[in-house]
């Protein structure tokens, strides 16, 4: 036996409700039932903990996974600067319009290619991983099998 209750909610509480019963294509009233008995069930606070520590798990892994990918990043970035500096020689100074003016075209060029580049959606980090698992031994890449 069900009990009957009359209670009033806020308009945009209810206009929530509705939206949602409306996506499931359940009853309003199944809602409120199922969300009263999640909320005063002993076990709901447990629950709760659950998918907050699975949630903080997974940005946990995200934020690891970008962290390292700004660690290449930046080393990638050093290495190059490094190398440009010990192995760039210093221009005249009657070089120096031109050079500005090549810098600058090969600079439009660069950024030409990086906008491709992200648009295609493949990035550095996915290259590296794939360069190193070509790299180790007993790969597929290396005993010949697809």
């Amino acid at each position: 036996m069900r009990t009957k209750h009359t209670f009033r909610l806020p308009p945009d509480l209810a206009g929530k409700l509705a939206d949602y019963a409306n996506r499931k294509r359940v009853p309003q009233a199944l809602v409120v039932e199922a969300a009263l008995a999640s909320h005063l069930s002993p076990d709901g606070a447990d629950r709760l903990e659950a998918a907050l520590a699975r949630r903080l798990d997974r940005m946990t892994r995200q934020i690891e996974r970008l962290e390292r990918h700004v660690t290449i990043s930046n080393e990638a970035l050093a290495l190059f600067i490094r190398f440009w500096l010990t192995s760039t020689p210093p221009l005249p100074d009657t070089a120096q319009a031109a050079a500005q003016a090549k810098g600058r075209e090969r600079y439009e060029g660069f950024v030409e290619a990086l906008g491709r580049r992200l648009a295609r959606g493949r990035t550095l980090a996915d290259e590296l991983v794939a360069d190193i698992a070509a790299a180790e031994p007993g790969s597929a890449t290396e005993t010949g099998e697809p």
